[in-house]
């Protein structure tokens, strides 16, 4: 990962916009993924399974740890990702089997 040089407070600002507006395009196209999953589901029960929860916490932890990032904070932030989209995928099951 190449982080580019800044020559000013204004170049820096720049550039952590240009990286939020990464984040958040990739946490819309993870929300359509997670949609998507509902598809393959047979009741709300599978959707919200600790054992995947878990998995996908156990892989940012690690991923956090190998780029030199807060394993807590990541926890925190992908707790909250995971939580909201469950409720998404679960709006998407049931709209999914009304049908």
């Amino acid at each position: 990962m190449e982080v580019k040089k800044c020559n000013s407070l204004e170049d820096v600002r720049a550039e952590v916009d240009k990286v939020d507006a990464k984040i958040l395009q990739l946490i819309a196209q993870r929300k359509d993924l997670i949609k998507q999953a509902a598809n393959f589901k047979h009741s709300v029960d599978e959707i919200k399974t600790d054992e995947r929860i878990d998995e996908v916490l156990s892989n940012a932890r690690h991923n956090a740890l190998r780029l030199g990032v807060s394993p807590d904070l990541v926890t925190t932030i992908y707790k909250a990702m995971i939580d909201d989209m469950v409720e998404a995928e679960i709006a998407q099951f049931r709209n999914i089997s009304n049908f």
